[in-house]
């Protein structure tokens, strides 16, 4: 391409030019322009090479000012929490005169559905992951979830926040955090028979496999809060390892599995500890201790250590 005089024309480079510091057409010397990543000769004005890479904002580590000032970005990362991306015009509405431009601010400041149901539910999303101290990648899965269920029009009949806390909760015994319902329950306003019909509806209509919580998962956490010994901690996994593994545990609460291994463990090593303690840490009832750990004490034998 010439940009000599206004002229267009087509002329077949060498490859091999390009290694060298002089122009194929008059000898003439090559400039490269950084901020076009163009190569072209000083001389003619022959558009050398153009659309370069540029390895100056490469992922090196910068060590002096001159290095840090070119890595220097522009705007933050894009990431599916923000609901437009970030994507958006802004008109200032302050020095406007013209009553076209004007009306056009003023639908502008109209979200539509879409986008406010979006913001709404990004906004819950990031409130609970915040209080449940979940990782990113948590909440990027929950939220893709979400939209997959908004494209589907699943939101028909059924609030926002049960739909979050409900993406929120397939997102978490998918990535294997150890999550309960009832700990998403408590930090939404919405009740667990919504929440529940929410996650049969994503199951059902989005063809999901529901994966399966790990009891042995749980243990730590309410070992940490009861302050036991982690020796109650290794036995307890243990037992829950091995009753999930021989015997069927479908339809049993996960949380009832840990609080009768837990239990069992402490009769067995005489620490003194109460059921009604025991099952207000886990959350289940004593009914549900009661009846997990009889049905552990008799399949279950723990060697004394």
């Amino acid at each position: 391409m010439w940009v000599g005089r206004g002229l267009k024309m087509e002329i077949k480079i060498d490859k091999s030019s390009l290694s060298q510091s002089v122009c194929p057409e008059c000898n003439g010397q090559l400039i490269s322009i950084e901020n076009k990543k163009e190569v072209v000769c000083s001389n003619c004005g022959l558009v050398i090479s153009e659309r370069g890479v540029d390895f100056a904002h490469s992922g090196k580590r910068a060590y002096t000012k001159t290095e840090k000032k070119n890595r220097k970005r522009t705007g933050s990362p894009i990431s599916s929490l923000i609901p437009d991306i970030e994507l958006t015009t802004v008109i200032d509405k302050k020095n406007i005169k013209n009553p076209d431009l004007k009306r056009a601010a003023k639908w502008d400041t109209r979200m539509p559905w879409k986008k406010r149901n979006l913001l709404i539910a990004t906004t819950e999303l990031k409130r609970i992951s915040s209080n449940l101290n979940l990782p990113k990648h948590v909440k990027e899965e929950a939220i893709q979830l979400y939209k997959e269920a908004f494209k589907k029009k699943l939101l028909r009949g059924r609030s926002i926040n049960a739909m979050v806390a409900a993406s929120l909760y397939f997102s978490c015994r998918k990535k294997k955090i150890p999550i309960t319902l009832q700990e998403i329950l408590d930090q939404t306003s919405e009740t667990g028979k919504d929440v529940r019909r929410s996650y049969r509806a994503l199951i059902k209509e989005l063809k999901l496999k529901a994966p399966n919580t790990d009891p042995s998962s749980l243990i730590p956490r309410y070992v940490t809060k009861l302050h036991l010994p982690i020796e109650v901690e290794r036995l307890a996994m243990k037992v829950v390892k091995n009753f999930c593994k021989n015997y069927p545990i479908s339809g049993k609460d996960p949380k009832g599995l840990v609080a009768g291994a837990i239990y069992l463990v402490c009769k067995i090593k005489n620490i003194n500890i109460t059921q009604k303690k025991l099952a207000n840490a886990v959350g289940v009832t004593e009914v549900t201790l009661r009846s997990r750990y009889k049905e552990m004490s008799k399949r279950i034998r723990i060697r004394h250590s």
